[in-house]
């Protein structure tokens, strides 16, 4: 099959719009929610509420895509997207808060579908690069969401998440004149989606001890940063009195520096590192960083620490990857990616109401002070467990 460039860049579009969508409520949500007088734990289950609802419809959307084609659940999961993003704008209660966020995880969950449709339309010898531009429309949409927000967030909280819908509205009418579906069997669609959890899927996930290592560090590195991700916003306001525009630009700045490592740097480290040893040394890197990030006496400190942890989670998450997708047929590879997001996205359930008990329990430090140990505890398993782990011949090529 050669690469339908139309195809991928229009998928590569309507993915970096609606990422740009979601990236603007990123700063906002915790000091919106401090408005109807929540709690960092409160708000560590409002984030929840969106990632299990993820994790839970990910393969009902990745089934109906299979029989129904890709196209109309893309679509309608930005029609669903326009009306979460609306009802978080009108929201006046916490419950709203809630229905806004569950609803915005159910129709989130067609991202897996995004996937899908690249695999439909490349093959084996340039799937790698469709899912290489997939990942540049996430990381830009991190980069510019965030700052989007935050600056918008000056005129009220609900005007970001109008204009999150109003991006979602545009995303829609773009797709409708140019998504086309892959002409391809629901046989051959099915086969092209990444397998999730399920006994079968685990037994081949686990049947390779590197792929078995990768997975369990990656979920021990999600929970990990999810626990800084869900306090990030009430630490920087109870510590420093940043308000969600300053919020917004630093969460734009840890982007830039993980589009630049994962989106240029990561495939000349990997060839000269090798993935155990980014592991290792991702791993180290980005405890050193969380734990600078939790003690910084001053904002310089603080930016500094940031970047230094950004640059140790840009290497881990892509190293991971790679280690994750070496073992088995090309058959089983998907089943193994598939399991090793499913584990993310059940670090991502579990990881903000542990940080929000903390924050709220024991002081606003701890949830950094649990991720940079937990960061570390991953840095030891990897020099332990991955010691003497050859590196992949597929990115050690020169």
């Amino acid at each position: 099959m050669s690469l339908n460039k139309n195809s991928l860049l229009n998928i590569f579009l309507i993915v970096f719009i609606d990422l740009l969508g979601f990236g603007i409520v990123i700063p906002i949500l915790p000091y919106y929610a401090q408005t109807f007088g929540a709690s960092a734990w409160q708000l560590g289950w409002l984030m929840t509420s969106f990632s299990l609802m993820q994790f839970l419809f990910a393969p009902v959307w990745g089934r109906v895509s299979d029989r129904y084609g890709r196209r109309p659940v893309l679509l309608g999961s930005l029609i669903g997207t326009i009306i979460s993003m609306t009802l978080l704008g009108f929201a006046h209660t916490l419950i709203l808060l809630f229905i806004g966020r569950l609803l915005a995880g159910i129709f989130g969950a067609s991202i897996s579908t995004a996937y899908a449709y690249i695999a439909d339309v490349t093959d084996e010898t340039n799937r790698a690069k469709g899912m290489g531009i997939l990942g540049a429309g996430f990381g830009l949409g991190f980069i510019f969401g965030p700052a989007i927000g935050g600056l918008l967030s000056q005129w009220g909280y609900s005007v970001p998440m109008f204009a999150a819908a109003g991006i979602a509205l545009v995303n829609l009418i773009y797709a409708s004149f140019k998504l086309e579906e892959p002409k391809l069997s629901e046989e051959m669609r099915a086969k092209n989606r990444s397998k999730r959890f399920d006994a079968q899927a685990l037994k081949i996930a686990f049947s390779e001890r590197t792929e078995r290592i990768a997975i369990l560090l990656f979920f021990g590195v999600t929970l990990a940063m999810t626990q800084m991700e869900a306090v990030f916003a009430l630490y920087l306001g109870k510590t420093f009195s940043y308000d969600a525009r300053t919020a917004g630009m630093l969460l734009a700045l840890s982007g830039i520096i993980m589009v630049l490592i994962q989106g240029g740097l990561i495939g000349k480290l990997v060839k000269y590192f090798g993935e155990s040893k980014l592991v290792r040394g991702g791993a180290f890197i980005c405890a050193l960083g969380l734990m600078g990030f939790a003690l910084a006496p001053e904002p310089r400190l603080l930016v500094a620490a940031l970047i230094i942890m950004s640059l140790g989670h840009a290497l881990l998450h892509p190293s991971l990857s790679s280690l994750a997708s070496r073992g088995g047929s090309h058959e089983n590879k998907g089943i193994v990616m598939g399991v090793f997001q499913s584990a993310g996205s059940l670090a991502r359930v579990i990881g903000p109401p542990v940080a929000g008990w903390l924050f709220d329990s024991v002081s606003p430090r701890s949830p950094l002070f649990s991720a940079a140990a937990l960061t570390f505890l991953i840095g030891v398993l990897a020099w332990v467990l991955l010691l003497g782990t050859p590196r992949n011949p597929e990115t050690s090529k020169s």
